[in-house]
């Protein structure tokens, strides 16, 4: 249900922007690599859940919650590429997209509706 738009989500963003080339990261053990890309994964969590809490069909219940999702994506496009970026850098080309469309949007619904229910928002 909300595969098939995200991977043309992927596909956009994956053509929108070029990955930086050239860059090396020095040998890091796992958990650093994991450390380093948790401050990007936040970032496009929360511009991804922002923007799904902020439209008011979101309250409403009007639409899935999935098609919210897959509607931030433009909005939330330098933060979710930052993050495959990242994922590519530390980890190897290629593990960005797999993570994002795996791991990433396995959670991504429980995660936006958690964000939702904090007290501060």
């Amino acid at each position: 249900m909300i595969l098939a738009p995200l991977t043309g989500a992927a596909l956009i963003i994956s053509v929108a922007t070029a990955p930086i080339v050239g860059q090396k990261e020095p040998t890091l053990s796992t958990p650093q690599k994991n450390a380093a890309v948790q401050p990007l994964v936040r970032s496009a969590t929360e511009c991804i859940a922002r923007a799904v809490v902020t439209d008011v069909r979101f309250r409403s219940g009007d639409v899935a919650l999935s098609d919210l999702i897959v509607e931030s994506m433009p909005t939330c496009l330098g933060p979710v590429r930052a993050m495959i970026d990242a994922y590519d850098r530390y980890f190897g080309d290629g593990t960005g997209e797999a993570f994002f469309m795996g791991p990433y949007l396995d959670v991504l619904p429980a995660a936006v509706n958690r964000w939702a229910a904090e007290p501060s928002r």
